[in-house]
C-alpha cells in the first residue's frame, strides 16, 4: 500500500469501532506530525456522564476544528459533517471483532482497577460496563457490524469525495503505516 501521501494532509479524523485504538493512533500520528490531537469523546462527554448538548457540541467540535493541521479521533454521527468537512483524510481502523472485543475488555479492566480519570474525572466502572445499558461492551458488541456496513458507504458519498481514505484492517498495517509516518518526518 502506498501510505506516503498522508503525509502532505493536514487535517487527519481517525474512525473505527469502540476498542479499536482510535485514540491511541490520533494521539501517536498528531505527535509524529506536530498537529493538535482532539479527542472527540472529552468535548462531548461532561462530568458524571452526562452528554454534552447536541449544539453545544457541535459548537464545540466546530471551534476546533477550525485550525489548520489537527487529528480528531471519534466515531460522533451529530458532527460527522463538521469534522469530515474540514478533513482531508479518514484513517479507518477496521480491525477483526475478537481483537476489538480482547482490546476494549482490557481497557475497561485497566481503567477500572487503576481508577483511571477520562474526561471531566469520569471513570469507567465494572458495573457500568458489564451490567448496564450503558456497556461499552454491549455498544460495541451492537455497533461493530454496523460500522463495517457504514463507512464503505460514506466514503462513497459526493459531499465526502474530498477525503483521501486510509483503511488499516490489522494491528501491524497500521504500526507499519504510522512508521511510514514517522520516517517521512
Amino acid at each position: 500500500m502506498a501510505y506516503n501521501r498522508c503525509m502532505m494532509r493536514q487535517r487527519i479524523a481517525v474512525v473505527g469501532t469502540s476498542g479499536s485504538g482510535k485514540t491511541t493512533l490520533a494521539r501517536a500520528l498528531a505527535e509524529r506530525l506536530g498537529y493538535e490531537h482532539i479527542e472527540l469523546d472529552a468535548l462531548h462527554w461532561q462530568p458524571d456522564w452526562q452528554e454534552t448538548p447536541r449544539e453545544l457540541f457541535r459548537a464545540r467540535v466546530a471551534e476546533a476544528v477550525s485550525g489548520p493541521r489537527w487529528v480528531t479521533d471519534g466515531n460522533y454521527s451529530k458532527v460527522r459533517d463538521i469534522v469530515w468537512a474540514r478533513a482531508d483524510t479518514v484513517v479507518w481502523l477496521d480491525y477483526p471483532f475478537p481483537i476489538i472485543m480482547w482490546r476494549l475488555w482490557w481497557r475497561t479492566l485497566r481503567r477500572t482497577l487503576l481508577r483511571q480519570p477520562l474526561w471531566n474525572e469520569n471513570r469507567e466502572s465494572l458495573r457500568t460496563a458489564l451490567f448496564s445499558r450503558d456497556s461499552i461492551l454491549w455498544w460495541a458488541i451492537t455497533s461493530y457490524g454496523r460500522r463495517r456496513r457504514e463507512y464503505p458507504e460514506l466514503f462513497a458519498r459526493p459531499e465526502y469525495a474530498h477525503l483521501q481514505t486510509i483503511h488499516l484492517r490489522s494491528p501491524r498495517q497500521t504500526r507499519v503505516w504510522l512508521e511510514t509516518v514517522a520516517k517521512a518526518m
